[in-house]
């Protein structure tokens, strides 16, 4: 097995210390950016992974498991879930301190990321922004500490892009609603305990808390996933479920609130994606030092060397891009166009490394041995869900030039 990441950026970052060397892994040292606490999370987060998660992700990822009850109060008791909320339980992190621990958890796998994110940035996030104080007071505390798994239900078998389009409908019955319809792609669907549901009302798209067992919901896992396969991902099925008028989130009206939610993850995600991309770099860059080929090591050949450097240059770059946007969260200036730039560039830069890092590894890239092509395969599923490359860019487009491409 590849050597751990934790413990060989360690000791690459001292050798070329003591050497007077930059960090072969952080050539510009974005990382002394950070705060101390900052930096504090990383390394708390960072040995999380180290000793809950990396060493199962290769059996997790072959076998298309992810064991969503054991690891979720684990990663309660860190204090990921939700961080970046007030009260309930949740810890109160900055806009970066959510960012850093973003990016050791997908350093790790994305799929490890999304949980985190699908809980605490959409599912709970959703309910303390637009919740009753009863809703929050039900499910806030129990999904921060992990006890509680929640999802997030917005993109439909035929509808992604276009959420305005969605056919999930919820009728009125008397006091109570009556939802009916589908979602697809979410993410913790079948082991979470509460959907946030949005649907079409005669009053807009309105949200909606379907708990765990109620009649009428089911959600089945999609099977043949080749990309975030340490991950659970459902379909959401709603066949006349009857629901309180209590079920409602109150101050969510129209698309706004979820596409609010949605910015949020994605938020989370500009963060990730550098995670895997420095750990893609950080395996072909000791791959490069020690496999030898006609008598040396093929990181002395300049080939090796130019898809290096431009490795480096890519994952320094997307580093001071989350830096920078989280930056202005926390100064409350990030705007959409913002995440979208983030997202767009993050992810695909991300992919190009994993990409190119799995050239360096030759054939052993290919396996679970090592993480390149299991970061590439789930970046695949990164770069489409919560706004596909094609979206992101039309945001830019407006934000440049003031005119909506989107019909």
């Amino acid at each position: 097995m590849a050597t751990a990441p934790a413990a060989s950026a360690a000791s690459a970052a001292s050798a070329s210390a003591s050497a007077g060397r930059p960090d072969p892994l952080d050539l510009l040292g974005v990382d002394e950016l950070l705060t101390e606490d900052e930096r504090l999370i990383r390394d708390t987060v960072r040995a999380f992974t180290e000793r809950h998660i990396r060493p199962h992700l290769a059996d997790w990822f072959e076998a298309g498991t992810f064991p969503v009850r054991e690891i979720a109060p684990e990663l309660g008791k860190l204090g990921v879930l939700g961080m970046h909320l007030d009260g309930y339980g949740c810890t109160g992190s900055t806009a970066t301190e959510y960012g850093v621990a973003c990016m050791e958890l997908e350093a790790a796998d994305s799929g490890l990321r999304s949980f985190v994110s699908v809980q605490g940035s959409l599912a709970m996030r959703s309910i303390h922004a637009f919740g009753s104080e009863e809703q929050k007071q039900r499910w806030l505390p129990e999904l921060a500490a992990g006890r509680a798994v929640g999802c997030f239900g917005l993109t439909e078998p035929e509808v992604g892009s276009d959420p305005a389009a969605m056919r999930t409908r919820a009728r009125r019955d008397g006091g109570d609603w009556i939802l009916d319809g589908a979602k697809m792609w979410i993410t913790n669907g079948s082991v979470s305990d509460v959907a946030v549901v949005w649907a079409a009302t005669e009053d807009g798209v309105r949200g909606f808390l379907v708990p765990r067992g109620a009649p009428g919901f089911t959600a089945r896992d999609i099977p043949g996933k080749l990309s975030l396969r340490a991950s659970v991902t459902s379909e959401l099925a709603f066949d006349g479920v009857r629901l309180p008028a209590e079920a409602m989130l109150p101050a969510a009206r129209g698309l706004r609130a979820p596409l609010s939610s949605l910015g949020e993850a994605r938020y989370g995600i500009l963060w990730g994606t550098v995670g895997a991309a420095r750990d893609c770099y950080r395996a072909a860059v000791e791959y490069a030092r020690d496999r030898e080929q006609f008598g040396r090591p093929i990181g002395g050949f300049q080939l090796t060397q130019q898809k290096l450097v431009d490795m480096a240059l890519e994952l320094e770059k997307a580093y001071l891009v989350a830096v920078r946007i989280g930056r202005l969260k926390d100064e409350g200036r990030a705007q959409p166009a913002h995440i979208s730039f983030g997202k767009l560039n993050n992810v695909r830069t991300a992919l190009e490394i994993a990409r190119t890092a799995r050239t360096i590894l030759g054939a052993n890239g290919i396996t679970t041995a090592y993480p390149v092509l299991r970061h590439a395969n789930n970046l695949e599923s990164v770069l489409t869900y919560e706004g596909t490359s094609e979206i992101h860019t039309l945001v830019l487009g407006e934000a440049i030039t003031g005119e909506s491409a989107y019909r």
